[in-house]
């Protein structure tokens, strides 16, 4: 996996505070992760049930594809920071809000 710079002025740029671009970008992150395995698992799902020794080749090939697929997909940290950067991610300051 190679690895890629960050522009760090520019997330500061967007949240005005390292640490509050940091803390949405986690929590982003955590969100991406959680759908990406959702889907993998959906998707696997199908082979659950299948006796072991029953299986066939194409069964265990096709597993086998959909898990390099999930693999070979950006990371979630790496959807996180590209959505910040292109301003995909909504996020807001309650401490600017006025109370109600």
């Amino acid at each position: 996996m190679p690895l890629k710079t960050v522009d760090v002025d520019a997330l500061v740029e967007q949240t005005g505070n390292l640490f509050e671009a940091v803390a949405i970008l986690s929590k982003r992150s955590r969100q991406a992760a959680i759908k990406m395995k959702s889907e993998l698992d959906t998707r696997l799902a199908y082979f659950e049930g299948f006796d072991p020794e029953l299986e066939d080749p194409h069964f265990q090939e096709e597993q086998r594809r959909i898990s390099i697929e999930h693999e070979e997909r950006p990371k979630p940290t790496e959807v996180a920071v590209e959505e910040m950067f292109n301003s995909e991610i909504y996020f807001r300051d309650p401490t600017t809000e006025p109370e109600i």
